[in-house]
């Protein structure tokens, strides 16, 4: 027990978030997600597996979140946080939503669940990264750095965001020994990909879409030891999609 490590996991239901948590575990490390939805059957509880029902949209509420994580871990250390969480509002038929779309709620929504909630937990988990050397990474998007055909302009905004968050994060943490990382996914075979993503792949060089696994093996990678001298960094992984 003594020698485990942790990660504590937002937005882990399904997609990158689901297929990280899985990745950890079976890397032999514990995994403590959390989501506004229950664990998929397919990713079944252990003692190297707990969950925390959350609504991130509800800022308010993320203390009760830190004291739950806190009561998990009943005293042990926490290795990384991996920031995953997104939102990513669609229109009618899944029609992108731009800058004159959604009224100012719905962009509050997709800014607290996309920016402010890693925004917290990185400040609620320095501590606890500090005693251990830990890593943050956060999940950022091909869609933070161009106008993307399906992805609304509130999610990149925030998107966007995150990357300058990684940046200053890696700055301001990097005195208590923890290293702050993001990973820039491009389109990536989960849920929340839009109709059409098909006609994306031409315009990328491997000419195929990438698995969330690949994606877990990368956030895994970076909260390792290999990672050590790594940090402040944005690593694309969309098979090279923005070569063009």
């Amino acid at each position: 027990m003594g020698g485990r490590k942790t990660v504590f996991i937002t937005g882990a239901s399904r997609g990158i978030g689901h297929a990280t948590a899985t990745y950890f575990v079976r890397q032999g490390w514990r995994a403590i997600t959390c989501s506004r939805d229950e664990v998929p059957e397919e990713c079944q509880r252990s003692e190297r597996h707990a969950h925390i029902t959350c609504d991130l949209a509800d800022t308010e509420r993320l203390e009760d979140t830190v004291l739950r994580l806190h009561n998990i871990l009943e005293g042990e250390g926490l290795h990384a946080l991996v920031n995953n969480a997104g939102f990513s509002p669609k229109g009618e038929g899944g029609r992108r939503l731009g800058c004159l779309d959604g009224d100012l709620a719905l962009w509050q929504k997709v800014f607290a669940i996309n920016f402010l909630a890693p925004v917290f937990f990185a400040r609620a988990c320095a501590p606890l990264l500090e005693e251990n050397r830990g890593a943050i990474v956060n999940v950022t998007s091909i869609a933070g750095h161009r106008v993307h055909p399906f992805a609304g302009s509130a999610y990149s905004t925030s998107k966007a965001a995150l990357t300058a968050l990684t940046r200053e994060l890696a700055a301001d943490l990097a005195h208590m020994g923890i290293r702050v990382n993001a990973v820039c996914p491009g389109e990536i075979n989960t849920a929340i990909l839009s109709p059409g993503t098909e006609r994306l792949v031409e315009r990328i060089p491997m000419r195929r879409l990438g698995s969330p696994e690949e994606v877990a093996a990368l956030i895994h990678y970076l909260c390792g030891e290999g990672a050590s001298y790594i940090t402040g960094a944005e690593i694309p992984i969309n098979g090279g999609q923005d070569v063009f």
